[in-house]
């Protein structure tokens, strides 16, 4: 199979993905999908390995995989049929989080693959608005939907689809994402089969195979730059939301030639709070890491995986299990998992890992009834932070990275579509670390209430700060503040659920970045 070929075929999964993408961030109902485009898309081969993918949300794709395998292994799918599930431990990475997936045949009915794609919902029900509670269990987070077909021969289960938007706060935003998830893999679907018809079945898959053995061979390249040896590195997450305690995430990475292990073996056991990950979490996290050190032109697909192998205890923080609840392992937890496999990584190649990023999301979540609209609502959002800085290259104020790739929500829509007033949308200036190459900043984000709401808050990185590198300055902490309208103000924990009254101000101060280098003059 010569190069060419490889590398237009390459583009042409990549772009059905990439399409899908499109469809559902222009068809979608939310301003968490149409504005934030909290959303992932990719392309599968026969086997349900991932073949390509958007350039989305890490967090989401690495684990898609394992949405597909549950698919696969559970349901029959036939034409026209599509399956969707949110389970965690069932393929799943946290409830909010609702995939579909669906088989693709060619004319004559031979499977070609499976196109997927997974949407962040802003309300699924659980103990609370937006679906992120301080739960203890999975049941306390919202509704558990287990692989079910959704379309049967290409009619609706209008049951399934019911029971989904019924057990939401938000009903008609759930049928309205809901709808543009369908769309969106009705897309990929016609992509692929059009791809088919135009250079045949075993054409498409033969490059299917030969891009996730290519992947394979890039990912073990550059493992063999790496010197051989043993690499450990721990770092913690500020508390589960019930408990102060920190939580150790600690991994040790073993190179051996073209072969690396990275083993999370002393990793704290799961807890009682919302921060436990499962596998497929973890997994997604080592996967970012290995495509970040690989080069742009290695093929983001599960070849990449296949060139390392993971270790992580079951029944950790990493490796959660039923009934653990697990909505902030999602998007808290996996950035920690970054940032122990960059800090062990950095010990053996620390001119090609940047400094710690912020850490954490930053995760708001909060709904209440609108009184003058007459109706409920439900919003959710991440807030972007300072990058670490690099060798020889400052890092980026204001930017989600790492497991995160979404947007923000402009100022205009946030306070067209709730009762709300942003007080402070703001670079919070010489909060990331000093170096050589300095931090990027975070942000000042101030939210007046205009209506009473119940809202959750998770994040991380209030209590240890995101680590420099080369002698670089760790970047500063974020602070979560909340001005009561009677002028009172107070601090509140990374992770915690408040009742605020119209006029009550949330400020989200976001970390900064550490630094990279020792600082001039010192």
């Amino acid at each position: 199979m010569d190069a060419i070929s490889l590398e237009i075929f390459k583009g042409l999964f990549a772009s059905i993905a990439e399409e899908m993408g499109v469809v559902l961030g222009r068809s979608g109902f939310s301003v968490n999908i149409t504005e934030r485009r909290d959303y992932s898309c990719a392309v599968f081969d026969p086997e349900g390995r991932l073949v390509a993918q958007a350039a989305h949300l890490p967090v989401h794709l690495g684990s898609m995989p394992a949405s597909v395998e549950a698919v696969v292994t559970s349901l029959s799918l036939d034409c026209g049929d599509i399956a969707i599930l949110n389970d965690p431990y069932v393929g799943g990475t946290h409830l909010p989080d609702i995939t579909m997936v669906a088989p693709v045949h060619d004319k004559g009915g031979i499977l070609i693959g499976y196109v997927a794609n997974r949407a962040h919902h802003a309300d699924v029900g659980g103990s609370s608005p937006g679906s992120m509670p301080m739960a203890t269990e999975l049941l306390q987070e919202g509704l558990i939907i287990p692989p079910v077909k959704l379309l049967v021969a290409g009619k609706t289960n209008e049951g399934v689809f019911d029971v989904i938007c019924r057990n939401s706060r938000t009903p008609d935003e759930r049928r309205g994402d809901l709808t543009a998830q369908i769309a969106c893999i009705g897309v990929g679907s016609a992509r692929l089969v059009e791809i088919v018809d135009d250079y045949g079945l075993g054409v498409v898959q033969d490059h299917m195979a030969e891009l996730l053995r290519y992947a394979e061979t890039l990912t073990r390249a550059a493992i063999e730059s790496i010197p051989d040896g043993e690499y450990h590195f721990e770092d913690v997450l500020d508390g589960d939301g019930l408990s102060d305690k920190p939580i150790c995430i600690a991994v040790t990475i073993t190179v051996t030639g073209r072969d690396l292990v990275a083993d999370f073996t002393g990793t704290a056991p799961e807890v009682r709070g919302p921060v436990n990950a499962v596998k497929s979490v973890t997994a997604s996290a080592l996967l970012y890491v290995l495509l970040s050190i690989s080069g742009e032109d290695v093929p983001a697909n599960e070849g990449c995986l296949a060139a390392a192998r993971l270790i992580a205890p079951a029944g950790s923080v990493v490796a959660a299990s039923p009934p653990r609840a697990v909505s902030a392992g999602n998007v808290e937890t996996s950035q920690r998992i970054v940032d122990v496999l960059y800090g062990a990584l950095a010990q053996a190649i620390p001119e090609r890992i940047p400094a710690a990023s912020q850490g954490t999301m930053n995760n708001v979540a909060f709904g209440g009834y609108d009184a003058t609209q007459k109706r409920q609502f439900a919003y959710y959002e991440t807030i972007a932070g300072g990058m670490g800085a690099r060798h020889g290259l400052g890092g980026i104020s204001a930017i989600h990275t790492h497991m995160t790739n979404t947007l923000n929500t402009p100022t205009e829509v946030l306070e067209f579509e709730m009762p709300l007033r942003v007080r402070e949308y703001a670079i919070r200036r010489r909060s990331g670390g000093d170096g050589c190459a300095r931090g990027g900043d975070g942000i000042r984000r101030s939210i007046e209430f205009l209506a009473p709401v119940s809202l959750s808050v998770i994040s991380d990185r209030r209590k240890t700060r995101p680590y420099g590198l080369v002698g670089g300055q760790p970047g500063a902490c974020g602070t979560n503040t909340i001005r009561r309208s009677n002028g009172s103000e107070e601090t509140i924990p990374s992770k915690a659920e408040v009742e605020l009254a119209a006029g009550d101000i949330l400020t989200i101060e976001t970390p900064g970045g550490g630094g990279h280098g020792t600082p001039k003059g010192t």
